[in-house]
């Protein structure tokens, strides 16, 4: 399928890097904070039962599960207080943990096919998650980052995609989505009027009941070469 664009919004987390690696990082590097400053914190909260109360603490507050760091700063809190521990290191344990967040290995593809994607139009993060595009050292590819914690809702959520829209000075219909997530990044892109990019780079199957992504690749490389060979979208007049 071939139809002309003039900007991408791009997911960050399983799109551009693997998660699941961050996570585990995460949970360990925080919990040798704890050990070295908090020991009864880490002694009632190990990993796993750290990872308990981070879903009870989300579980309870779901009003901010646009805001995944401030979830986290109450998880850490929780886990202090509970465990008679000194909530003044809250900041510091914060640090670490978002420090780890932010240090990501990237697929193979995704730096490489990234540079050929914005040398070719606009690309503006719209991302659930709380990493930093400048401190991964990645801004300079993309026109901005939107996160849900700054534009106030998630995806799937329309607003979130018109926003970008609006600030790339594009039509929803103009702008492709690129994203691995079935509902947060294609259903919520095709709902809100964008053209919608599957990353599928695990071999799965398309089993969304209402709608199907405009295009689906294994890796951002494909959708580089879609590009290439694509119309680029004339501004509108």
């Amino acid at each position: 399928m071939s139809f002309p664009i003039r900007a991408i919004t791009l997911d960050l987390d399983d799109t551009l890097w693997p998660f699941a690696p961050i996570g585990v990082r995460i949970e360990q590097t925080l919990d040798a904070f704890l050990r070295e400053h908090s020991p009864q914190t880490a002694a009632m909260f190990p990993v796993d039962a750290m990872r308990r109360l981070r879903e009870r603490v989300f579980a309870e507050n779901a009003h901010l599960l646009h805001d995944l760091s401030a979830l986290r700063q109450l998880t850490i809190a929780h886990a202090l207080r509970e465990s008679g521990g000194d909530l003044g290191l809250l900041d510091a344990a914060f640090d670490v943990f978002y420090a780890e967040r932010n240090r990501v290995e990237y697929y193979p593809d995704s730096l490489d096919a990234l540079a050929r994607i914005a040398a070719r139009v606009p690309v503006a993060a719209v991302t659930n998650g709380n990493a930093d595009l400048e401190r991964i050292g990645l801004s300079h590819h993309f026109a901005f980052q939107l996160g849900a914690r700054e534009h106030g809702a998630a995806k799937p959520e329309a607003s979130i995609f018109h926003a970008a829209c609006a600030q790339l000075g594009c039509a929803h219909g103009e702008v492709l989505h690129v994203g691995d997530h079935v509902e947060m990044d294609v259903a919520g892109a095709a709902r809100a009027g964008l053209r919608s990019c599957w990353i599928n780079r695990e071999a799965r199957r398309w089993e969304h009941p209402e709608l199907a992504p405009d295009l689906e690749f294994d890796t951002l490389t494909a959708l580089a070469d879609w590009l290439d060979a694509a119309p680029v979208a004339t501004p509108n007049r």
